[in-house]
């Protein structure tokens, strides 16, 4: 533990480090545009793979996941016991970003970091609901959106009940970012991966 580094600090850098807007910077590096004029104007994986750049979409993806992961890790090697406020503070820094003025992407990616971050087998399991759901919905939104809810629980049958607070928190708050999507798919008109128009 770095007596220099204090809760305050933690929340801090771990806030910068989630506000990384990836995906509207490798759009902009690659000549795809300006991502939040693109399709649903989010900042996230899944609004890049509208620009038809798999590749972009994949990268995106890897790196929101690997800077809420980062968050953790890194507050766990200076000040142990402070990994639950970099969670959440990573996963704020993406959803509200200073730098696109507090408006950002909606944290799935994010999340699943910082579950990576807190105990890989919260990651491992927000992974499979992530990607099972999506395989069999189709529905980018009900992946992610099904995964999050799952973190917290899955923190509790794995034996971190610690976690499972601030997991929830970031649930809540996920769920709330896509309250426009849950309005579409009770309408039945949210799209699904890969179709047109």
């Amino acid at each position: 533990m770095n007596p220099a580094v204090t809760p305050a600090a933690v929340l801090a850098a771990a806030y910068l480090l989630g506000s990384v807007p990836f995906g509207l910077l490798l759009t902009r590096l690659f000549g795809a545009g300006d991502l939040r004029a693109i399709g649903s104007g989010n900042i996230g994986a899944t609004n890049v793979l509208r620009t038809g750049r798999k590749g972009l979409a994949a990268a995106t993806l890897l790196l929101d996941l690997a800077k809420g992961a980062a968050a953790v890790i890194l507050a766990r090697a200076f000040m142990p016991g402070t990994e639950g406020l970099a969670a959440f503070a990573a996963v704020i820094g993406h959803c509200f970003p200073v730098w696109l003025r507090f408006n950002g992407g909606k944290g799935v990616a994010t999340t699943m970091g910082v579950s990576l971050g807190l105990a890989w087998p919260i990651g491992l399991a927000y992974a499979v609901v992530w990607l099972g759901m999506l395989a069999t919905t189709r529905i980018s939104s009900v992946g992610g959106m099904s995964a999050v809810v799952a973190a917290p629980l899955a923190a509790i049958l794995f034996g971190y009940p610690g976690y499972a607070p601030v997991l929830a928190t970031l649930a809540l708050l996920v769920l709330w970012l896509h309250r426009a999507n849950i309005a579409r798919l009770r309408a039945g008109t949210e799209p699904r991966i890969g179709a047109k128009g």
